[in-house]
C-alpha cells in the first residue's frame, strides 16, 4: 500500500489544482502551492521540509528563467507601441504581394508573437488585417486567421515567451536550443493553420469583402494615406531587436557543440568562446535587444515615456513569473519526494515514448483549464521530476512535447479564442469552433509529428 500513497497522493493534488481553479476563486497561484503541499507530504516528505522545498524550487526557476522574461517584455512592449510590429507586416505584405496576403499575416504573426503578446499582437495587427480584406477583396477569415495562426504558436513554443521560459527552467534545458528548435517545430504548424484558414475562405464565402470599385479605391487610398502618414521605423530597425538576440543565442549552442569535438577540447577559456559565451547568454543577449529597441525604435522619445513603456511590459508578466515559480515550486517537491521515481519506474515499463508524457499532461490541462501558460507549466512540473528518472531521454524534446500540447483545442475556457472570434464577428458558437478550435488542433497535431520526428533523431 505504501508504493501507491504518493501515486494516490499526486492524483490528489493535481485534482485539487483544476478544482481550485475552475471551481473556486483560488487563484492559480495559491492552487499550485496547495497541491505542492498535498503532494509532498503525501510522497513523504514532512510539513517543514515541504515548506523548504516549496522555497528553493520557486528561487531556482525563477533565478534561471525571471530576468530574461523581464527583458522580453520589455522588448516586445518598445515594438509595440514604436510601430515596429506594423512595419513588419507591411513590408511582408509588399514584398509577397497581391493575393499571398495570407502567407505575409502569418510569417508576421510567426516572427512579432516572439516577444509579443499574443493578445496584444493580435489587436494591434487586425486592423491591417480588415484593410487588405478590402482592399483585395479577400477573405477576412483567410487573412485573421492566418496572422492569429503565426501569432498562438511561436507564443506557445518559441521563448521569451514566459510559458516556454517556464518550461525550460523546470526541465533544466538550454533557453537557446528551446528557442532554435521550437522555431524551426513552429513552421509546419504556421503553414497547416494557413492552408486551413485558406479553405476558411471557400466554406465561407459570405466573409469576402465585394466592394464597388470606386469603394475599393477610397478604401485603398485612404488605406496608403495612413500609412504614409504614420511614422514607422524602417524594416530594419524593426527586426534588429529581434533577430541581433537570436542570432547570439544560435551562435553560443553552435560554439557549445564546437567545444565538444575532440579538435576544440579544453579551449573553452579561449577570448573568444569566452565572448561567445557571455553574449550569447540568453540574459546578456536580450538585454542588449532591449537597448537596440529603445535607441533604434524610439530615438526621439523622452526618457519617462521611454521608462513608462518598459515598466508597462514589465507589469504584464508579474503574474506569469509567479505561477511559474510556483510550477518550479511544484516540481521541486515531486523530485524530492519519492513520487519522481515510483512514476518514472512505472512509466519506463509502458509501451509509449516517455517524451509523450507531458504533451500528454499538457493537452489535458489545456483542455480543461484553458490557459496554455498554466497548461504547460503544471505538464512541466509533473513530468520533469518523472522523466530525468528514466534513461535516454532528452529533456529538450521533452520540453517540447509539453509546450506543443497546450495548442490542442482551443476554446471558449481560452481568452484568445474569444478575441480572434469577436474581432472577426463570429457570434455562432458552432462557427467559432470551425473557425478557432480547429485550426489550434491541427497545428498540435503537427506539432506532436514534429516531437516524434525529433525524438527519433536526437
Amino acid at each position: 500500500m505504501e508504493f501507491y500513497i504518493p501515486i494516490i497522493g499526486l492524483g490528489v493534488a493535481v485534482f485539487t489544482l483544476i478544482f481550485l481553479v475552475l471551481r473556486t476563486r483560488v487563484h492559480v497561484l495559491i492552487a499550485m502551492l496547495i497541491a505542492a503541499i498535498i503532494a509532498g507530504i503525501s510522497g513523504g516528505l514532512t510539513i517543514s521540509n515541504v515548506v523548504e522545498v516549496i522555497s528553493k524550487g520557486f528561487g531556482s526557476t525563477l533565478g534561471n528563467i525571471g530576468i530574461v522574461i523581464g527583458l522580453g517584455s520589455m522588448m516586445g512592449r518598445i515594438l509595440e507601441v514604436s510601430g515596429a510590429t506594423e512595419r513588419i507586416a507591411y513590408s511582408l505584405i509588399t514584398w509577397l504581394g497581391k493575393k499571398r496576403e495570407e502567407w505575409a499575416l502569418a510569417i508576421t504573426g510567426y516572427i512579432v508573437s516572439i516577444p509579443i503578446f499574443v493578445n496584444s499582437a493580435f489587436v494591434i495587427l487586425y486592423p491591417l488585417v480588415r484593410a487588405l480584406a478590402k482592399k483585395g477583396k479577400r477573405n477576412v477569415l483567410t487573412l485573421g486567421v492566418a496572422l492569429a495562426g503565426g501569432l498562438v504558436v511561436t507564443h506557445h513554443i518559441v521563448p521569451p515567451t514566459p510559458g516556454p521560459l517556464g518550461v525550460a527552467g523546470i526541465f533544466g534545458v538550454s533557453v537557446g536550443k528551446m528557442m532554435l528548435v521550437g522555431m524551426i517545430l513552429a513552421i509546419p504548424c504556421v503553414v497547416g493553420i494557413t492552408y486551413y484558414a485558406k479553405w476558411l475562405g471557400t466554406k465561407y464565402p459570405e466573409y469576402q469583402f465585394a466592394e464597388t470599385q470606386e469603394n475599393l479605391q477610397q478604401i485603398h487610398q485612404h488605406y496608403m494615406e495612413e500609412k504614409s502618414n504614420k511614422s514607422l521605423p524602417s524594416l530594419f530597425l524593426s527586426l534588429l531587436p529581434i533577430v541581433v538576440p537570436i542570432v547570439l543565442i544560435f551562435v553560443n549552442v553552435i560554439s557549445g557543440l564546437i567545444l565538444k569535438t575532440d579538435a576544440f577540447a579544453g579551449k573553452e577559456h579561449y577570448f573568444y568562446f569566452q565572448a561567445i559565451n557571455f553574449l550569447g547568454s540568453p540574459i546578456i543577449a536580450l538585454a542588449i535587444s532591449v537597448l537596440l529597441a529603445v535607441y533604434t525604435l524610439m530615438p526621439k522619445v523622452s526618457k519617462h515615456e521611454v521608462i513608462e513603456h518598459l515598466e508597462t511590459g514589465l507589469q504584464t508578466v508579474g503574474i506569469i513569473l509567479l505561477v511559474s515559480g510556483a510550477g518550479g515550486a511544484l516540481g521541486a517537491v515531486l523530485n524530492e519526494s519519492s513520487t519522481g521515481t515510483i512514476l518514472a519506474e512505472y512509466v519506463a515499463s509502458l509501451p509509449i515514448t516517455p517524451v509523450l508524457i507531458p504533451f500528454t499532461i499538457a493537452t489535458l490541462i489545456r483542455i480543461i483549464q484553458g490557459s496554455g501558460t498554466v497548461a504547460m507549466i503544471t505538464a512541466a512540473s509533473i513530468s520533469a521530476p518523472v522523466i530525468k528518472h528514466i534513461p535516454d531521454i532528452n529533456m529538450l524534446v521533452a520540453a517540447q512535447a509539453a509546450v506543443m500540447g497546450t495548442l490542442f483545442f482551443s476554446y471558449f475556457n481560452d481568452c484568445f479564442f474569444w478575441v480572434v472570434n469577436r474581432m472577426m464577428g463570429i457570434k455562432d458558437a458552432r462557427q467559432q469552433i470551425i473557425v478557432w478550435s480547429i485550426p489550434t488542433t491541427i497545428a498540435w497535431a503537427i506539432g506532436l509529428c514534429g516531437i516524434l520526428l525529433l525524438n527519433l533523431i536526437i
